[in-house]
């Protein structure tokens, strides 16, 4: 039901994503990622995302997708611990601390990271292009 919630509020950008800061939409995404919920990622992600994984691994937004879909990553929990914004018009850069916890196929991971995210604002909602973190 969650998954259904998240993907019908991201539809509607004209209403309350409109207003949403660039910082809360970034949670919404790690909910969507932890529910493994692809059609509200679908949204959330640029379509020319660059996803950098710690451990340097890096993913478009299709593998990204079918990575999360399939199960070969599973995020059970992303505790978001700092967050610095700086906005240049429609681009937004967030440098932050995250903990992450999942599995990637069978192998478990607790990690701290910091991390680096670009966003672009397209039709009124703030859109991942390109995520690099590392391990702390």
């Amino acid at each position: 039901m969650k998954n259904l919630l998240l993907s019908l509020f991201l539809a509607l950008p004209g209403l309350l994503a409109a207003q949403m800061t660039v910082e809360q939409q970034e949670l919404l995404r790690f909910e969507a990622q932890m529910h493994r919920d692809t059609a509200a990622l679908k949204i959330l992600l640029a379509d020319d995302l660059v996803y950098i994984h710690s451990n340097a691994y890096t993913e478009n937004k299709t593998q990204h997708l079918h990575a999360i879909a399939s199960g070969d990553i599973q995020y059970l929990s992303m505790e978001r611990q700092e967050a610095k914004r700086r906005t240049y018009g429609k681009t937004a850069i967030i440098n932050g601390i995250i903990h992450v916890k999942g599995v990637f196929k069978t192998n478990p991971f607790d990690v701290n990271l910091r991390y680096t995210a670009v966003y672009r604002k397209k039709h009124k909602i703030w859109q991942l292009c390109n995520w690099q973190s590392t391990r702390m």
